[in-house]
């Protein structure tokens, strides 16, 4: 087995986002049959894929705009088959080009945020540029434009529907249009484009549906190309306001309705669903985002909006009041109710997740109010978790949740597979990886029958 020892930057003037488990690795590595602690469950059959931003050279400036690295590791038959740890060869990374040079070149992506499988294609994703296919080897294909089709940026948090195995997306822009609501067939072709009106350009990271609607957040961080504060363009706005739009789905300009909301700022939204007259959103809310500068980001806690379509009312409630960040559901409930969901949250009180705080895993129960702390061990730091189900009639929490946790005392990272139904006990199994695995965003789990021929 091949392992790392990194040279991290402990410098006083390092960044906080290149040093600790924040630094990036500097290789690329393919390790087969990986050591096991505990027993993986034999009905995992796929890729649990996670990506991140890892900077190939130099201070990309803030932790968001470094170059995508993709880690991957294939689980088959009660094994960990193998890990791999690839960057994303975009034309921002091939070039070493800085954010501002490349966030009008619709290739020159970071593919940093998300990695996920449609119609069984792999895509690497950042917000603001084509999204870029990968082999399921995590080797590059290149940037992606639906056939020319796609004349936006593509979110980096596409929403399929369980039901009609259709692909929501939007893209947002500096420049009008600000907007565009896409959908791609269960076949992966870009079948539906709306531009949508909205007042400047914002950062919108994220959408939900409901098996009915699209819902946007219109919120008030806005693009300032006159920043000069040590990050990117983007800058709380106190007089741009903050609303969400609802549309129906495959909708128009012309159907949207929009509702005035506290201001706040929402990156990940947990689901929402319709019921009766009434659009339910659970969002991860924070007060303000970037107000003095973009290393200002106070945490987000959980929140319910109620949107009365019939009414024109609107209702917002606090469900929790611990920090989290990166909440998920099972996929098979995206835009219907869920009963469940799980989130990294701060282990101490005042603790901020995923800023070298003492992180914990959260389960919420939705239906009873109960929060749970999944076990992970003392001295680990868990990213995001994915929910796998056990088999396709399995219930909500009948399965597995699985991440990648750095444990601080040996430096190193392992997959940890915990059962979703029993949130107290320890992993069922853990996966050691032969190098950490920086702290990152988002992922997947691809099962093998994903990556059949649609």
């Amino acid at each position: 087995m091949t392992t790392l020892d990194d040279d991290q930057d402990t410098a006083p003037d390092t960044p906080w986002f290149l040093r600790g488990n924040f630094a990036p690795v500097d290789d690329e590595l393919t390790v087969t049959d990986l050591a096991v602690t505990g027993a993986i469950p034999p009905s995992l059959s796929g890729r649990y894929l996670r990506n991140g931003s890892n900077p190939k050279a130099g201070n990309p400036s803030h932790w968001f705009f470094g170059d995508g690295m993709v880690h991957g590791i294939r689980l088959e038959g009660g094994r960990a088959a193998w890990y791999r740890n690839r960057w994303v060869r975009t034309t921002k990374l091939e070039q070493g080009l800085d954010q501002m040079a490349s966030i009008f070149d619709p290739t020159a992506s970071a593919a940093n945020t998300h990695v996920l499988a449609h119609a069984g294609r792999i895509w690497a994703l950042e917000e603001q540029h084509l999204p870029y296919e990968l082999t399921p080897e995590l080797d590059t294909v290149g940037p992606d434009d639906f056939d020319g089709r796609l004349r936006t940026a593509f979110t980096a948090h596409p929403k399929r529907c369980p039901r009609t195995g259709e692909l929501h997306v939007f893209g947002y822009s500096a420049v009008a249009p600000h907007l565009t609501y896409h959908v791609l067939d269960a076949a992966g072709a870009l079948v539906h484009s709306a531009p949508i009106t909205v007042p400047g350009g914002t950062m919108m990271h994220d959408f939900m549906i409901t098996e009915r609607h699209a819902v946007f957040m219109d919120l008030p961080v806005v693009f300032d190309f006159s920043r000069r504060d040590g990050g990117g363009p983007l800058r709380w706005s106190d007089t741009y306001g903050a609303r969400v739009g609802i549309v129906p789905r495959f909708g128009t300009d012309a159907e949207v309705r929009w509702f005035e909301v506290e201001p706040c700022y929402v990156f990940h939204p947990l689901n929402a669903w319709t019921e009766g007259d009434e659009v339910v959103c659970d969002v991860g809310r924070h007060p303000h985002m970037w107000r003095d500068s973009m290393q200002d980001a106070p945490p987000a806690v959980l929140h319910r909006w109620r949107f009365d379509l019939a009414t024109g009312a609107v209702r917002e409630e606090q469900l929790d009041d611990a920090p989290h960040a990166l909440p998920r559901v099972d996929e098979r409930v995206v835009g219907g109710r869920h009963r469940y969901g799980w989130a990294v949250a701060a282990s101490e009180p005042g603790g901020r997740p995923l800023t070298g705080d003492p992180g914990a895993l959260v389960k919420w129960d939705l239906q009873t109010g109960a929060k749970h702390v999944v076990d992970i061990g003392p001295g680990r730091f868990p990213g995001e978790f994915v929910f796998v189900p056990e088999h396709d009639g399995a219930g909500e929490d009948e399965g597995w949740v699985i991440g990648i946790v750095h444990d601080e005392a040996d430096d190193r990272s392992d997959l940890v597979i915990c059962d979703a139904s029993s949130p107290g006990a320890a992993p069922v199994a853990r996966v050691h990886l032969p190098r950490r695995v920086p702290y990152g965003f988002h992922g997947s789990w691809i099962d093998d029958r994903e990556l059949a021929s649609p």
